[in-house]
């Protein structure tokens, strides 16, 4: 789409992620676990909009607002902040976010609502920086901020915040369970993690993503890459809460070619073959429990993007959906 001249508001949509892969290796001296992970965005979207203001400030509304901090904490507003100091000094914003995508949820919702932030005042500022350069900027802000920005499917390294592209041609469809009552703390799935490793004496090597995953990403076959799925912080997220247990075993008797726990969970991801099936498993889970809400969506999809511009003489925002799958929920 084409943006007015002198927008005085920008509209950016952004998706979540999760995790096909997640493997953690050893604790570096900055307190980080090294990380080999494939990110996969998928059709579940926050929006995030910017207007000029005197002031900085961010609301926050849609289905997941009431764990959002509406505050200088809040990592939409650090990310406008930070662009605005690094471009040489801009004029302050008012943010509105729609949260769909789940909090603590291990779907980097938060670090959605940073990118999204960070294109939409690129463009209300008409600064026309890259997404490599915005990537860097990224990067300082949280490890998966960086993926949000291009999204798609790719390696990252590092904290996570190093990315290589993945070559994936197709779609898959997922189906996400989403807990209900409340998240997962990171760094207690990580300490979980370490405290396990350490009682059965385990030692990880330097981490790496398998080949089998990559291979089956070329041409998405669900069954491969279902087999191939994996995380490490998986048994530390149910130690934590064992209902995720429950959770994938009722996924797993209902035939899915693979589930997993994104991130640090706690939501699950079923891959499944087809829509229809999609639909048939969003029943059976419903049906089974444990409570929680139940979301169809496709992927990969394309990371932040504007979507919307408006000026005085055009009030309300021109949207575009081309490329992308909004999630449903059951």
């Amino acid at each position: 789409m084409t943006l007015a001249a002198t927008p005085t508001g920008v509209t950016a949509r952004v998706p979540g992620k999760i995790n096909l892969q997640l493997v953690v290796g050893p604790l570096r001296e900055d307190g980080y676990h090294e990380l080999a992970t494939v990110f996969h965005a998928v059709g579940l979207y926050d929006h995030v909009i910017v207007t000029p203001s005197d002031d900085w400030s961010v609301r926050v509304g849609g289905r997941h607002a009431d764990r959002v901090p509406q505050d200088g904490s809040n990592l939409a507003l650090r990310a406008a902040r930070l662009l605005a100091e690094e471009s040489g000094g801009q004029q302050p914003v008012s943010i509105t976010i729609d949260k769909q995508i789940p909090v603590a949820a291990g779907m980097a919702g938060g670090s959605a609502d940073a990118a999204g932030a960070l294109v939409a005042c690129d463009a209300l500022w008409g600064l026309g920086l890259s997404r490599d350069e915005l990537a860097v900027l990224a990067a300082r802000l949280g490890s998966d901020v960086p993926f949000l920005l291009h999204g798609g499917t790719a390696i990252g390294s590092g904290r996570g915040e190093q990315l290589a592209p993945v070559l994936a041609r197709g779609r898959l469809h997922w189906v996400l369970w989403i807990s209900r009552h409340g998240g997962l703390s990171t760094p207690e799935v990580y300490a979980e993690c370490d405290r396990l490793r350490e009682a059965a004496g385990h030692t990880p090597p330097d981490p790496e993503p398998t080949g089998e995953l990559l291979t089956a990403l070329r041409t998405m076959e669900s069954t491969a890459v279902g087999a191939a799925l994996h995380n490490d912080l998986q048994e530390a997220a149910m130690s934590l809460d064992p209902t995720l247990a429950t959770v994938v075993q009722a996924g797993l008797d209902l035939d899915v070619e693979g589930a997993v726990v994104s991130g640090s969970g706690p939501t699950v991801a079923f891959l499944v073959g087809s829509s229809d099936a999609a639909i048939d498993l969003t029943v059976g889970l419903a049906a089974r429990g444990p409570e929680g809400d139940i979301v169809r969506v496709d992927g990969p999809v394309p990371g932040a993007q504007v979507v919307g511009s408006f000026t005085p003489s055009a009030p309300g925002p021109t949207t575009s959906t081309s490329g992308s799958t909004d999630g449903s929920t059951s």
